[in-house]
């Protein structure tokens, strides 16, 4: 057999062993490659299957060896991988879903503003009228021992307060605080020892934030208004009557004299004609 053909024998022999190989070889691993679907996080998690490397899922799954280290950072130095190992692949963002962000901040919370339904205050002054000019003079001072009422001409509120004596100019009276916003009746009681100088009724409408005072003078009952009217009631006349007493004087004395002109004699001797002899 010369070396020719012991070389052709040879390469059949090599191809015929070849050809029984590849299809035994050529088959691929029994294995099923399942897609792997996003989570409900929106995670992409796959299965590592037996004999897989890092090369392979990595390539399967469309991202480098680098992506899938950064992906998975409790990876060895050398990428092992073992069967049924769980690796995050990828990370979508599931339509509906909201990305997770920071936490707002809280804001501290805002006081709702209330609605303000009351006057600041409404004031009342009983005072001592002394004058009687129904105004209230720097030394007339306020009267103890009097009433004040104030009331909602609805009657949704109703208050009163007794009066105190205060010298004070700058005293605005009794303060009623906080009272809501309406029409309200004013009414004061006075001392048994005093007459009232004006009305001690008034009606009065407050609105939101208002300040409200008032004022009500009483006299006195031994206060005499005008001492020149005492000085007459002591003489027992007025100047009228004594106008009026000194013209009838006058009168009765011209007529006194009338009367005495015309009861003298020569006046009848002249008037009556008498000759002398």
């Amino acid at each position: 057999m010369n070396a020719k053909r012991f070389f052709v024998i040879l390469t059949f022999i090599f191809l015929f062993m070849l050809g029984l190989w590849l299809p035994v070889n050529a088959a691929p691993v029994g294995q099923v490659i399942v897609t792997p679907t996003a989570g409900v996080d929106g995670r992409i998690i796959y299965i590592v299957q037996p004999g897989e490397t890092c090369i392979r899922v990595a390539a399967i799954n469309g991202i480098t060896v680098d992506q899938l280290r950064q992906f998975n950072s409790k990876l060895d130095e050398n990428c092992t991988l073992v069967e049924g190992q769980e690796l995050l692949i990828g990370i979508i963002s599931l339509a509906g879903t909201p990305t997770a962000g920071p936490s707002p901040t809280s804001l501290p919370p805002t006081a709702s503003p209330t609605p303000f339904t009351g006057t600041t205050q409404i004031c009342v002054l009983l005072y001592e009228d002394t004058n009687g000019n129904t105004l209230r003079d720097a030394n007339e001072s306020a009267i103890e021992g009097g009433a004040i009422s104030v009331t909602e001409i609805n009657g949704e509120y109703s208050a009163s307060l007794g009066t105190i004596a205060n010298t004070d100019p700058e005293y605005q009276g009794e303060c009623f605080q906080d009272v809501p916003e309406g029409e309200y009746n004013i009414t004061v009681g006075v001392p048994d020892a005093y007459n009232p100088t004006v009305s001690l009724n008034n009606t009065l409408k407050v609105n939101a934030g208002d300040q409200a005072s008032l004022s009500f003078g009483a006299q006195s009952r031994e206060i005499v208004a005008n001492p020149d009217s005492a000085a007459n009631q002591d003489g027992g006349s007025s100047p009228i009557f004594g106008i009026l007493g000194t013209l009838f004087l006058l009168g009765g004395a011209g007529l006194g004299y009338y009367a005495w002109r015309s009861g003298r004699p020569e006046s009848k001797l002249a008037g009556g004609g008498m000759l002398k002899k």
